[in-house]
This record gives C-alpha cells, sequence and structure tokens, in this order.
C-alpha cells in the first residue's frame, strides 16, 4: 500500500504515473497527528537520479524508548541520508512500518521520525506489511487515501526513475497474518501496467517474499501467490528484479531468470549471529544494479559490501 511523499521539483526523471492516483506535491502531511510535518525547505542538493534507497521492517512503536535499538536505528539512517550532499533520486520504505499491529501512535512515531526526509525534498514512498494497519496509518495520514484509487482494497502506484519503473504493491492480507497475497485484482492489475509501461526495466516492490527462489526466499511467510505471480512475469521480459523484506535478513537468490533481493531490516534480526541491521542503496543502469549494504553497526563486514546484478532476460 504505498504512500507518497514526493517532492514536485525533480518530475523530469522520478514520477508517479500509470495507477490513478494523483499526487499534489505542494500538499502538507494530514493536520489532525502529523502536525509536524511540513512542507520541504531545502531542494538545494544535487540528486543522484541513479541511485535509489531501500529500507523495510521498520517496527516503530508509539512508547518506544527513544535510545532504544528500534527507533534509533531509523533514526541514524535518516540521519545518515539527510547529510550526505548527493541526495537519492527516492527512499522506498518496504513495509512494517509499525511495532506490532500497527497503532496509530505507531505512525504518529514514524512521521515524527521520517519527518527529515521531507524537509530535506526526499522524495519518500512507503508500503504496508503484515504487521501495519491500513486504518490507523490512514487516521495519522488522511490525506494519503484517495478517492481515485485504480483499486478501491487496495492501493498501488507506479514509481518510475530514469533506468527502471518501480512497481510497488500491496501484500498486506491481513494485519498480524504472516503470509501475504497479491490477490487476483491486484494481479490483473499489475499484468496491464506491465504491458503499459515496458520501456525500461520494471522492478517489483512488495513486502513479502516469494516462495521460490533458493533458501531464505522460499520462506513459507511469504506470498501464497508466488508461482501465480511468477507464471505472469514469465511472459514479461521486462520483469527483471523482485525486491522484498519480511524475512530480517539479507539475501539473493533468482527464479526463471529475475532476481529476487532480500534487503536488511532496519529495526531487528531474528538471528543476530547470522544477519544485521541497516540499509540498501541500489545503484542503476541500463543493464543491470548494483545493490550496495549499509549497515548500522559500521564495522560490521557487510557494510558497504557490493553485489553487481546484470538483467538476465531480454
Amino acid at each position: 500500500m504505498p504512500i507518497h511523499f514526493p517532492n514536485s521539483a525533480r518530475r523530469g526523471f522520478l514520477g508517479i504515473a500509470g495507477t490513478g492516483l494523483v499526487i499534489n506535491a505542494s500538499r502538507s502531511f494530514a493536520s489532525n497527528s502529523c502536525e509536524s510535518l511540513t512542507k520541504p525547505e531545502d531542494d538545494s542538493h544535487t540528486v543522484d537520479e541513479d541511485l535509489v534507497v531501500i529500507l523495510n521492517d521498520t517496527h516503530i512503536g508509539e512508547k518506544q524508548p527513544t535510545e532504544s535499538p528500534v527507533p534509533s536505528n531509523l533514526r541514524q539512517v535518516v540521519d545518515e541520508l539527510t547529510q550526505k550532499t548527493m541526495r537519492p533520486a527516492c527512499v522506498l520504505i518496504n513495509g512494517d512500518l509499525a511495532l506490532k499491529d500497527g497503532q496509530t501512535g505507531d505512525y504518529r512515531h514514524f512521521c515524527q521520525l521520517v519527518q527529515p526526509l521531507r524537509d530535506a525534498a526526499i522524495d519518500t514512498h512507503l508500503t504496508l506489511g503484515n504487521h501495519d494497519n491500513r486504518n490507523a496509518f490512514y487516521d495519522v495520514l488522511r490525506h494519503e487515501r484517495r478517492a481515485n484509487r485504480p483499486l478501491q482494497s487496495l492501493h498501488v502506484s507506479i514509481v518510475k526513475t530514469r533506468h527502471a519503473n518501480f512497481f510497488l504493491l500491496d501484500s498486506l492480507k491481513k494485519t498480524m497474518v504472516t503470509q501475504g497475497t497479491v490477490g487476483s485484482q491486484q494481479m490483473k492489475w499489475l499484468a496491464a501496467s506491465l504491458d503499459e509501461h515496458d520501456d525500461k526495466a520494471a522492478i517489483i516492490v512488495t513486502h513479502h517474499n516469494p516462495r521460490l527462489g533458493g533458501d531464505p526466499a522460499h520462506y513459507p511467510g511469504g506470498l501464497v501467490d508466488s508461482q501465480q505471480l511468477w507464471n505472469m512475469f514469465s511472459k514479461r521480459p521486462q520483469v527483471k528484479a523482485y525486491i522484498h523484506g519480511h524475512i530480517h535478513d539479507r539475501g539473493f537468490a533468482q527464479h526463471r531468470g529475475i532476481h529476487i533481493i532480500n534487503t536488511l531490516a532496519t529495526s531487528y534480526v531474528a538471528d543476530p549471529k547470522t544477519s544485521t541491521t541497516g540499509w540498501t542503496s541500489m545503484r542503476l543502469n541500463e543493464a543491470g544494479a548494483v545493490l550496495t549494504t549499509h549497515t548500522i553497526d559500521h564495522g560490521h563486514a557487510w557494510n558497504g559490501k557490493s553485489r553487481k546484478l546484470r538483467w538476465l532476460r531480454t
């Protein structure tokens, strides 16, 4: 369920398209509980139009102590991004924004933590995961629930960059239900949208992992309709990669020539002995992308490690 905080000054390279979703970039945030979220003031930095930043699984709670790891991790990432002289084309925060079951106060706290991205005029796009709650989210950000949604029960969109179109999906089946789903209605919309926007690489962004493509991408808590989704992708060679979170780990796999990219959780990991927390940057080019891991612990062995991906299908 993507939510968008775009900066209108850069729509020459970055845009929202094809979904019936109307973005008014000069709007303010919902005033009922995000009063501190103001319009962007800083648009003076250079933007790297080929760089996309990916976070997921922030798990922000209303009453988490200020210095505890979960809110501190997100705060650190936001600080790092806003202090850079070269800004990313956009930031994608891919689901499980809230701590457990998506309380209104969780989203108020989340809004406060990501407000510096808005102040820095960094385009930010959010999706929801299985620990989120649609109604509570919209209670905090009322203006994001638009009447002209292409799917009445879901909120989907396309983020266009220079070398790729990002298709942000809604895989939330039900709050606190581990499995996710695309569903027939969204599948039909996605197929039509992929056909309409076939001019460049298509990258799918969904909170849940597909149940295929190797370990740990087969994690059983993922999409229940993974095979149907891949059957649809196989007919569309522009689909090059699928990005997900949900597993709280890092990994790379592929299935039928489509890269499956499992990105680090920002909040916490299931097993600190085998993984860590952080964020991911994705530098795009015509032939593929370079994924770089950025860890909260700057001394971690994964920090700064890059993986070059070449698109496998033509």
